[in-house]
């Protein structure tokens, strides 16, 4: 009796591609593997080991080890300074001391590309500011914005629709999170992160050298994310699948602590500033119309105060489905 084998989330190699040279073959793979998947892995290892770079500027240059170093002194602030960090946007500030989830902490900073966005947070954390947590931080938001970008160019290059391309690229805000997962004690729960989809349009996730992260399939596997040297878990979010005419699949993943070290994880979360409309070139016989434009916060309003808000269920269906 033969065994099915365990299916892998996809490796694309990205090192080479830049936005002006990108291929249609290109396009299709990374189109296909958000319609399949949901998600794939963006493999920058033609740079040296731990250095990605997706441009020719150092500036643009990240050391991912320094960045994960840089994120243990800002979790080790108190508590009382730690919530500081606070949004009226649902799910952008601290998340943290939850009964059901009491291994994660999590802090979020909004438009984390500028200057400003980053040095808001920073200040908030640090009385006298941090420049070097502020310099890294924004190096890391902009160069990983860029990789996001091109994702998405490629994926409205792939259906066609190029030409809504720059005015949604007008409108997008970058959220990033940290995240740190502490190891469970005995009794503990595993779980470090319920089952969810993410609300957002694309979401790129990063960790340390401590693995968790696991993608459940549409046929109900669930795959633990093996990250490559020098590469980002790029996913589609919510916003996607119905941008997308339900095309593009918004993928149930969860966190499962192992071990006895502390995971950190970075993610950088794209929202639109507006009214998300689904191209006409989407809806045919084929393809029926299946969700009416909505505002993405929103949805993301919605969704936190959806009292299903801890199931598998189409939270977006719900909320703007036909």
């Amino acid at each position: 009796m033969g065994f099915l084998a365990q299916p892998n989330i996809p490796v694309i190699k990205m090192a080479n591609m830049k936005q002006t040279i990108i291929n249609v073959s290109a396009c299709n793979e990374v189109r296909h593997a958000l319609e399949e998947y949901g998600c794939f892995l963006a493999d920058y290892s033609d740079d040296d080991d731990g250095i990605i770079n997706t441009t020719d500027h150092d500036e643009e240059i990240i050391n991912m080890m320094e960045v994960y170093d840089a994120l243990k002194p800002l979790f080790d602030l108190p508590i009382e300074t730690k919530v500081k960090n606070t949004s009226p946007k649902a799910y952008h500030g601290y998340v943290g001391q939850l009964p059901f989830l009491p291994l994660l902490e999590s802090m979020g900073i909004e438009n984390a590309t500028s200057a400003h966005g980053v040095n808001s947070f920073t200040n908030a954390m640090w009385s006298s500011g941090n420049t070097d947590f502020c310099k890294m931080i924004q190096s890391y938001a902009k160069l990983v914005s860029k990789i996001e970008e091109t994702v998405r160019k490629m994926v409205f290059e792939s259906y066609g629709v190029e030409k809504y391309h720059e005015s949604y690229n007008e409108s997008v805000t970058y959220l990033l999170r940290v995240m740190k997962y502490r190891p469970p004690s005995m009794k503990e729960t595993r779980i470090g992160s319920i089952s969810h989809t993410d609300k957002t349009f694309i979401s790129i996730l990063t960790q340390n050298q401590v693995k968790g992260l696991q993608v459940k399939t549409k046929d109900g596997y669930w795959i633990p994310v093996e990250y490559p040297p020098c590469s980002f878990l790029v996913m589609a979010g919510d916003a996607f699948k119905a941008w997308s005419n339900d095309r593009v699949h918004s993928p149930y993943h969860r966190v499962v602590m192992e071990g006895d070290e502390y995971r950190y994880s970075i993610g950088i979360f794209t929202y639109h500033k507006g009214i998300i409309q689904v191209p006409e070139e989407l809806v045919d016989e084929d393809h029926p119309r299946k969700f009416n434009s909505f505002d993405h916060f929103g949805y993301l309003d919605f969704y936190a105060k959806d009292s299903l808000f801890d199931k598998e269920y189409c939270h977006i269906n719900s909320y703007c489905g036909v």
